[in-house]
């Protein structure tokens, strides 16, 4: 993570300051103030182990005023961030023994709503054993569409299965997918009827008929790459 901070007056280490953030929200903060808060109170095992440095003089660590949490937080690249947080999430979990299976799939960020703001929307890719391996935010004037190739842009693909809801059953999905050597497992409505009479306008995909409660079929489609 590049820190943006100048060199001069730099009192707390950049990763000891996000590092201590990420704490706070697995702790319950839902907010910057939280956040801030979290951090000044924090015993002072706790601010060594991620990484605060003591006081030469004292031994002790001055745990950063909420301020400056605030500030370092508005500073922060998301996107940045996000990336680092899930190669790290990733790189840490034993290699897996079968085919490797992400989600895709967008959310509205809790807490983020208020009366003069809409709610935040990311979209998110997740592996299928829990982690989360890249979000990005949504643009306000459009939808998850755009966001879907970017937002896997850093993940190695080859080999694996990416599941999506119907609203990313795409042309240019399924080519990025195909070309980046991935399956993908798609749900394919009447709004596609190409694909729910034959796989033809689905790259490298065949497809099954599935039997549900909804009115009309529902094809899954699932590529051969």
């Amino acid at each position: 993570m590049p820190d943006p901070r100048a060199r001069r007056g730099v009192r707390y280490p950049w990763p000891a300051l996000l590092a201590a953030s990420a704490a706070a929200v697995l702790a319950g903060a839902t907010s910057t103030a939280a956040i801030g808060e979290w951090v000044a109170d924090a015993p002072q095992r706790v601010l060594a182990r991620l990484g605060s440095r003591p006081d030469p003089l004292t031994g002790l660590i001055r745990p950063p005023h909420p301020t400056t949490v605030r500030l370092v937080l508005a500073a922060a690249d998301g996107d940045s961030l996000d990336g680092a947080i899930g190669r790290f999430l990733h790189e840490r979990r034993t290699p897996p023994t079968s085919r490797r299976v992400i989600a895709v799939d967008g959310k509205t960020l809790r807490g983020s709503r208020t009366k003069d703001r809409p709610a935040t929307m990311l979209i998110a890719a997740m592996a299928h054993t829990g982690e989360v391996l890249a979000q990005l935010q949504v643009d306000g004037k459009s939808n998850e569409i755009p966001a879907f190739a970017p937002l896997l842009d850093n993940i190695a693909l080859k080999g694996a299965v990416i599941t999506t809801d119907a609203l990313h059953t795409q042309h240019d999905h399924a080519s990025c997918l195909h070309q980046r050597g991935a399956h993908y497992l798609a749900v394919v409505k009447k709004n596609h009827p190409v694909c729910t009479t034959g796989s033809a306008g689905c790259p490298g995909a065949t497809s099954a008929s599935i039997t549900t409660n909804a009115p009309g079929p529902i094809t899954a489609t699932t590529s051969a790459v």
